[in-house]
């Protein structure tokens, strides 16, 4: 079968300097994945690339077969959905607005159809942000703000989700809700997400595969419990860690003080 998304020996240079080096990797449709590793790693580039947003790379990026670039913008925005670690508004939009924005892609003309307003009202339910839906969208918290921006992106109804750090913002609740909400999206809708992560805990509860970049290099793909092993992060991250079963049998990392 042929991947879903693939990237092929792709390299990106911010004038002299390497920020990812022939990086290739094939992804299914329906998969869980995390990406991790140092602040500086490539993991925000690469994310770029895959989502039609960084040009001037070598190598390749190709969704359903064909290269990123070759998409009609449009098509490309109705089935690859991105969340950016952190989104400035500067206009009295809603929440609401936010959200219905995502349905700019299906845009056919002035006025919003029953399709559209159907996907948005799923789409905050799903984020549990219903609740703050006529409020100004500058006056929310940062973690109020981040699960708007991701309802705006669920409500393009994508084959793919891309996410930088979709948690970092959130407590403790919601950054849990989040996991168990994308982790419901590949299993029941059959989607792609990829969501960059430095909480190695939650990628290794909810994800089916973890990534791991360093200087632009990937060095780790694979299941979480061998890209993450004690050796692994001691390699990718410079900390001593180790793998223990909680009480209800569940693995957890802990981390040396």
């Amino acid at each position: 079968m042929d991947p879903f998304f693939e990237t092929r020996a792709l390299t990106m240079r911010y004038g002299a300097a390497e920020v990812l080096s022939s990086v290739s990797l094939s992804f299914p449709r329906a998969e869980m994945v995390s990406l991790t590793g140092p602040n500086g790693a490539g993991k925000s580039t690469l994310l770029g690339i895959m989502a039609h947003l960084r040009r001037g790379f070598s190598g390749e990026c190709l969704f359903r077969g064909k290269p990123v670039s070759s998409w009609a913008r449009a098509e490309f925005a109705r089935r690859v959905a991105f969340v950016p670690q952190a989104l400035r508004i500067d206009f009295p939009f809603t929440a609401e607005q936010v959200v219905l924005m995502g349905r700019t892609p299906y845009a056919g003309g002035l006025f919003e159809t029953p399709q559209d307003w159907t996907a948005v009202e799923r789409a905050l339910l799903l984020t549990d942000t219903a609740a703050f839906r006529h409020r100004d969208f500058r006056s929310l918290s940062g973690g109020e703000r981040q699960r708007v921006v991701l309802a705006s992106a669920l409500a393009q109804d994508p084959e793919a989700l891309l996410l930088d750090e979709p948690t970092s913002f959130l407590d403790l609740e919601h950054q849990l809700s989040i996991y168990r909400l994308l982790r419901r999206l590949v299993d029941d809708q059959h989607i792609l997400v990829i969501a960059v992560t430095h909480d190695l805990n939650l990628a290794a509860t909810f994800s089916h595969r973890v990534l791991a970049l360093k200087h632009g290099r990937l060095l780790a793909d694979a299941a979480p419990c061998d890209a993450l092993s004690a050796q692994r992060i001691r390699e990718i991250f410079a900390v001593d860690a180790e793998w223990v079963h909680r009480a209800d049998g569940r693995p957890w990392i802990t981390f040396s003080s």
